[in-house]
């Protein structure tokens, strides 16, 4: 198993994502897997001596000799820039040499990358990005969409219930996910008339084990095991829940769940609907949360979620 990580990606890349691979290597890859660093070798080789971890051999650099910036267009910049770091770990996505690709970079040229290298499984209308919301029970809930797509029709969130549920039956081993609907009540009849269609659409769906409504109270009750939102929703609500962290450990106080909002916890989230394993890390990730980073993308390749996805929809 090959997992391609952007170096060049991330606020604090690339020294926080060489240690975050460090650290990985530290507390122990699995025998199988093998990372491949994308980015300017110089730099990489320079911070791989820095941390300790030159000429291990679970780690290949790959030369890239352009990086994306943080507040480049998506679009323009992967078309102006084909050799830049982003673009070098989707051709090696698209070509098969690699499993999965990680990166703490431009959250949309990462999203865009995925559309134009390895597409759209056939019959998806929008891939989205997924993320995942602890419970107070210890497990966790998978909430998609987180942003990819602000504007959704009714069958595109009801698509993201079936896309959810698969996802969370292959990549936390649930048998029947509980999936529900983000709303601003329980009862049939709540909500803009897009969450009414979408409600209908879920419920009808043989494909999938819908409980209805949920409201933002109900986030981290253990409701359901898939939560369905817009992007928009989704976004506002995901990032809510991240900055209660902050606001504890600023105040002085410690609790077990309350840490498992921090964004580290699970270092990133993947793209759903796509041909391929895409993570999607946050772009202040630190060495702890690429590590993390790096176990998510390991479980989900084992899981190989999306397969599984395409042939329900084929």
């Amino acid at each position: 198993m090959k997992i391609a990580v952007d170096a060049m990606g991330g606020d604090f890349a690339p020294d926080a994502i060489i240690e975050g691979v460090a650290l990985a290597i530290r507390a122990g890859l699995p025998d199988q897997v093998s990372i491949v660093l994308i980015g300017q070798q110089a730099v990489i080789d320079e911070q791989l001596q820095r941390h300790g971890v030159a000429n291990h051999p679970a780690l290949e650099v790959m030369h890239a000799d352009d990086v994306v910036e943080m507040g480049e267009h998506p679009t323009k910049a992967l078309s102006q820039k084909p050799n830049s770091s982003i673009s070098i770990g989707f051709k090696l996505l698209k070509e098969k040499q690699v499993d999965a690709f990680c990166s703490a970079g431009n959250t949309g040229a990462m999203h865009v990358g995925a559309l134009f290298s390895i597409k759209a499984i056939e019959g998806v209308i929008r891939p989205c990005i997924a993320g995942f919301v602890p419970q107070l029970n210890g497990g966790t809930a998978i909430m998609l969409d987180i942003g990819a797509n602000a504007d959704c029709k009714p069958e595109m969130l009801a698509q993201f219930g079936e896309l959810g549920s698969i996802y969370a039956q292959y990549t936390f081993g649930i048998d029947q996910p509980r999936v529900a609907l983000m709303n601003i009540g329980e009862e049939e009849q709540k909500g803009s008339l897009i969450a009414q269609a979408a409600h209908q659409m879920l419920k009808e769906s043989r494909r999938i084990h819908f409980v209805g409504n949920i409201e933002g109270k109900d986030m981290f009750l253990n409701r359901a095991d898939v939560i369905v939102t817009d992007g928009f929703t989704g976004n506002a609500l995901f990032k809510l829940g991240e900055s209660f962290y902050n606001i504890v450990t600023e105040r002085g106080f410690n609790d077990e769940f309350i840490d498992r909002t921090n964004y580290e916890s699970v270092g990133g989230s993947p793209i759903i609907g796509v041909n391929g394993n895409v993570i999607i890390a946050h772009g202040i990730s630190s060495a702890t949360a690429i590590k993390n980073m790096l176990n998510l993308a390991i479980r989900q390749v084992e899981a190989d979620a999306h397969r599984k996805i395409a042939q329900a929809l084929s």
